[in-house]
């Protein structure tokens, strides 16, 4: 095949696409220039493309395959249900089962509502804590992300020249309409700035239902969280009277009971997705009893209807349920281990080379910045216009090489890697650096 007949492939794709979706895609995540990679098919932790490319993925779909793709496991029991129908309007002995699995494996779950991803699962939890407080108000860090809910997104693309100053940062919409009042009702806080979080919330101490926190946010930098930053959070609200809200939908695979078993914190409400989904759409709001209640037609405490057309299909669950069975707490623990040597030999790579880069996350993630220092919070991981260009040109020298990560050079790791994988990135990123030289300021 020659290149020509390589490209022909996925750019006429591309403009077939062009005229039926908008930007020829369903999500700008996978929009790269001149074209979207489109794939083929995948097993274990390579992926391979319409072209014939195999890669490393370390992308795991925005770090939700666990267990990378194609799991013989999760194949055959998915397999069976399919046999038994996708979805019904009657309930399901597999929603039982792994809801009473998920609230075994993490201490504060007492109960669960199942939905059909993270920004469903943040958005149900943000209307939980305001029907249960009675409050209008939340609370997030400035530049995280948690799905695409109106409130939920406020501020996670604030620029420099909207932000605001640090003391007081600005509630900026993402979305050009997005109503006036909904920015009011958004409390806009410094990530791991204690102090100056807690002076926020303390101006709108009566109007707050919930402060919504994740401890290792991807999109303000993949910076962990001060332990005592997330003590403060819990301390505020508690004092309060407001709850306390985590978004687990990513950080959920870096402990067993999650990354807040980790951090020692018992949360009023969980979000969680991606990889409780085994591969599917998926997410779930979990936490309190009394709390949950406000979902609850029988209860006194009935004030937040609740349903969904997808909600704890058999399909997702089934395919879930065998996931999570397949990742024990030493399982975990390895893939921790494969995360800190990565994070490790890139570490030592940009030593070495002289580069000025950084790399940040904890658990099986990753994230490589251009900048010389690791950013701990979003204003310090947003880079200026030449550290773009040279994140752009790493991201593209790495897929060269057979390396796929998420679009700002962010890796996961999965079961099915090993340390050859890891040797594989880390070689790959060395030979990057050393193609883009030592100077990246």
């Amino acid at each position: 095949m020659t290149d020509a007949e390589r490209t022909t492939r996925s750019e006429d794709l591309y403009r077939r696409a062009l005229k039926v979706m908008p930007g020829g895609v369903s999500r700008n995540t996978v929009l790269r220039k001149p074209h979207p990679i489109y794939a083929t098919h995948a097993s274990r932790c390579r992926i391979i493309d319409i072209e014939g490319v195999e890669r490393i993925d370390f992308a795991n779909n925005m770090a939700s395959l666990i267990h990378g793709h194609s799991h013989p496991a999760i194949v055959a029991a998915v397999t069976r249900q399919l046999r038994n129908g996708t979805a019904h309007t009657l309930a399901t002995e597999v929603e039982l089962r792994f809801a009473e699995h998920l609230c075994e494996r993490v201490d504060s779950l007492e109960q669960i509502r199942f939905v059909n991803s993270g920004t469903e699962a943040v958005m149900c939890a943000l209307k939980t804590a305001r029907a249960f407080t009675g409050r209008p108000k939340i609370a997030k860090a400035e530049g995280t992300y948690h799905g695409t809910y109106d409130y939920a997104e406020v501020s996670q693309t604030s620029t420099p020249d909207s932000w605001g100053p640090l003391e007081h940062p600005a509630s900026v919409p993402v979305a050009q309409g997005t109503p006036r009042p909904v920015l009011d009702d958004v409390v806009v806080v410094p990530f791991n700035n204690i102090d100056r979080t807690v002076e926020l919330l303390d101006r709108h101490a009566t109007e707050i239902a919930c402060v919504l926190v994740d401890v290792m946010p991807h999109r303000a930098g993949l910076c962990p969280a001060d332990r005592e930053y997330v003590t403060a959070l819990r301390d505020w609200t508690v004092r309060n009277g407001a709850l306390l809200v985590a978004d687990e939908v990513v950080t959920f695979r870096n402990s067993h009971g999650g990354a807040q078993q980790h951090y020692g914190l018992t949360p009023d409400l969980t979000a969680l997705g991606k990889i409780i989904g085994g591969g599917f759409p998926v997410g779930a709001v979990a936490g309190r009893a009394e709390i949950m209640s406000v979902m609850n037609p029988h209860s006194d405490r009935y004030a937040m209807p609740h349903s969904g057309t997808f909600s704890a299909n058999p399909i997702t669950l089934t395919a879930g349920l065998i996931a999570m069975e397949l990742l024990p707490l030493e399982e975990i623990h390895r893939l921790n281990r494969l995360g800190r040597l990565a994070r490790e030999g890139i570490a030592e790579v940009i030593d070495r080379r002289g580069v000025e880069a950084s790399v940040t996350g904890a658990g099986s993630m990753f994230r490589i910045h251009m900048q010389p220092t690791a950013p701990r919070n979003y204003r310090e991981t947003y880079p200026t216009p030449e550290q773009a260009d040279r994140l752009k040109l790493l991201f593209d020298a790495l897929l060269d090489s057979g390396i796929l990560l998420i679009y700002s050079c962010t890796g996961a790791v999965s079961t099915p890697m090993r340390e050859t994988e890891i040797e594989q990135l880390v070689g790959a990123v060395d030979e990057a650096l050393g193609v883009l030289g030592p100077s990246l300021g």
